[in-house]
């Protein structure tokens, strides 16, 4: 079982910063300390609303955005209480994270004077108050070392500046590397601070071997980690995240702003946003080592998914109705409105600067001019003007008109509601999920199993953690879910009688056909060409092909005799890949799968060609490239088994996670 994440990474910090953008501008409202290294920041913002951020700097290191904080302290400690004096009522007006380390700096204004919360999240964690000038008026623990000092009435001091991979150049990059005399992982880990989890996820999705020492690296391997590299940062700074929790046998392991590679087998759940993702993780990580895993547990688990969905519609209720609203203050206020854009759009496009800008504005308020005194502020990074308009704050293009303005209100207002009506139908789901839990609490524990009483689960097997299926002429084919089991199964179990299957498109598993089993004694045996191509058609539905949404593909294959680890002069093998020399044949398959449950002497779940699957199966569902991701393709078809079997049997034989095993990878759907 793999250890819960207990410390946000450098990426999960980005991730967390730049979705709290959205509350700078917010007022502080109060500071609550609750024990020697967790406080909490409410703030209340116009627009965002209400909002209550949890930093927790000890064993477990986490800052992000919670929902239901624990109930405020009786007798707030000196720390929340100086916080409160100083900083209460002001404006936060600054979110970021200090380079690229484990460290988030709040700034914060009242009056004429300035203010700094910093938030360390690395080493023994640390929460610090500083003045406008850097000195500390109170740390939750006084440090001193050799490198730094953080105590009170002394200047603070970051930790020693390290590289900041998201500023370096192609060329920095590479002399990063090149001086640190290690590995890919190790200088990616340790040198520009993307720790071990994000050090292999980028060679992963490079297709660069981790271990791979700089010094016999090529110009195409740095190449695809770099490109790799800024495609992670590029989602990061744009906000392009696709927040999930990652489970293991039930349990959750971790929170990620994207989904990654190495849990692309694991159970998830998706999030509208990263602090929600993480709120509900270390939550949910609380009750775990709590041990109350029990059946009250489930159904608590549930009814807070249930309750967190009606939430999130409500809210998007009146996020949607609060866009609309903004739309039609702009039409209320045409006239000034039109005489702002028309003004500032005039001056930009005259080669004015925004320093020049905002003097005429000013000047423009001095004189009493209305257009002039709506305008809140200047986003000059983003070229947008902010307008306070009936009491609210609604940003404007001045490269555009009033309706265009208005109409991209009102195209944000539509994303929202989609987006409401999608959780409406999650909430469907998560409703008859909890019902079905509950009802399942509630049956009597003797109840009557004489239909099952005759069945057991299936014998573990060796090929069980492969990707597997039998052809319909009884031969085994297994298959690598990863490039560590690829080289597993050319090493041990590919014999040279054997067939070997691959598709001709990169991204797919080594396919055995084994013309007999490690058991059995070995001979000439003939193998069907009906169950060659049932092994192709498993080749190709397993592989990147079907991800990528292609209704068919292109599969060779070639005596296990010819494939080899050696690959020609002056070239590289990745791990998980084979070299195949000698002539191939080939099939075009077509991108369908089948996905069943046995009940008979083999009971359980099986997957692959539809041919090979139906047959063995008491009930089967056949499936296609589509839109529903692997794990809720995995619910409905469980929810199928349950409806179309005997719901109890079902339960005992198999779960969600176990029909997930057998789907291909990416994106499904069930085809009627």
């Amino acid at each position: 079982m793999t250890q819960p994440k207990q410390e946000l990474t450098s990426v999960d910090i980005a991730a967390v910063v730049g979705e709290l953008q959205e509350y700078v501008g917010a007022k502080f409202d109060k500071f609550y300390q609750y024990d020697d290294e967790t406080v909490r920041i409410k703030l209340r913002h116009y627009d965002a609303g209400r909002a209550d951020l949890f930093a927790e700097v000890g064993e477990t290191k986490r800052l992000h955005l919670v929902d239901e904080p624990p109930d405020a302290p009786q007798r707030p400690p000196n720390l929340p209480m100086l916080m409160r004096k100083r900083l209460s009522s002001g404006e936060l007006v600054a979110v970021e994270q200090h380079g690229f380390d484990r460290v988030v700096r709040l700034v914060g204004e009242r009056g004429d004077e300035t203010y700094e919360i910093i938030v360390e999240l690395f080493g023994d964690g640390n929460f610090v108050f500083t003045d406008g000038d850097g000195v500390v008026l109170r740390p939750l623990r006084t440090v001193r070392l050799k490198t730094r000092t953080v105590a009170g009435g002394e200047p603070y001091e970051y930790p020693p500046e390290r590289v900041d991979p998201s500023e370096l150049s192609y060329d920095e990059f590479v002399e990063e590397l090149e001086e640190s005399g290690s590995d890919f992982v190790r200088t990616l880990a340790s040198v520009l601070g993307f720790g071990g989890m994000y050090a292999e996820e980028l060679c992963a999705r490079a297709g660069v071997e981790k271990e791979l020492e700089i010094e016999g690296a090529n110009a195409e391997e740095y190449e695809a980690v770099y490109d790799e590299m800024r495609a992670l940062f590029d989602r990061l700074e744009s906000g392009d995240l696709d927040p999930r929790i990652v489970y293991e046998d039930g349990s959750p392991v971790d929170a990620t702003p994207l989904p990654l590679v190495r849990y692309e087998d694991n159970q998830t759940e998706t999030y509208d946003s990263f602090n929600e993702a993480l709120d509900v993780y270390f939550e949910e990580v609380e009750e775990y080592e709590e041990e109350q895993e029990d059946g009250d547990e489930a159904v608590e688990k549930q009814r807070r998914i249930v309750e967190h969905q009606e939430r999130a519609i409500e809210e998007r209720e009146e996020e949607e109705e609060r866009l609309r609203e903004k739309a039609e203050t702009l039409y209320e206020n045409y006239g000034v409105v039109d005489e702002l854009l028309n003004a500032v759009g005039g001056a930009r496009a005259s080669g004015a600067s925004w320093d020049e800008v905002e003097e005429t504005l000013a000047e423009g308020r001095d004189e009493g001019v209305r257009s002039a005194e709506v305008v809140e502020r200047i986003d000059q990074n983003n070229d947008l003007v902010y307008v306070n308009l009936d009491g609210y704050e609604i940003p404007l293009d001045p490269r555009d008109g009033v309706e265009a303005n208005a109409s991209a209100l009102y195209e944000e207002a539509k994303e929202v509601a989609e987006k409401r009506e999608a959780t409406r139908e999650a909430l469907e789901e998560a409703r008859e999920e909890l019902e079905r839990i509950q009802e399942e609490r509630e049956e009597d524990d003797d109840e009557d199993e004489e239909e099952t009483t005759t069945l057991s689960e299936r014998d573990g097997k060796w090929y069980d953690r492969f990707r597997w299926f039998r052809t319909s002429d009884g031969f085994l084919v297994i298959g690598g879910r990863d490039a560590d089991q690829n080289d597993e199964i050319y090493q041990k179990y590919a014999e040279p009688d054997d067939v070997f299957f691959h598709t001709e498109a990169r991204g797919g598993p080594i396919t055995v056909l084994k013309r007999t089993e490690p058991d059995e004694p070995k001979g000439d045996i003939e193998v069907p060409e009906r169950s060659r191509e049932e092994a192709a058609q498993f080749a190709g539905i397993y592989s990147s092909v079907w991800d990528a949404g292609h209704g068919a593909a292109e599969v060779y294959s070639a005596p296990a005799s010819n494939i080899s680890k050696t690959p020609e002069s002056g070239e590289y093998i990745e791990k998980g890949s084979v070299v195949v020399r000698g002539d191939r044949t080939y099939y075009t398959v077509e991108m369908v799968a089948a996905v069943g449950m046995r009940l008979d002497d083999e009971a359980g779940v099986i997957g692959g060609p539809p041919s090979a699957v139906e047959p063995r199966c008491e009930y089967s569902v056949r499936l296609e490239p589509g839109r529903y991701s692997r794990n809720d393709a995995a619910k409905k078809i469980y929810r199928r088994f349950r409806e179309e079997l005997d719901e109890s049997l079902v339960r005992r034989l198999t779960s969600v996670d176990e029909v997930r095993r057998f789907l291909p990878p990416g994106g499904s759907r069930i085809k009627d």
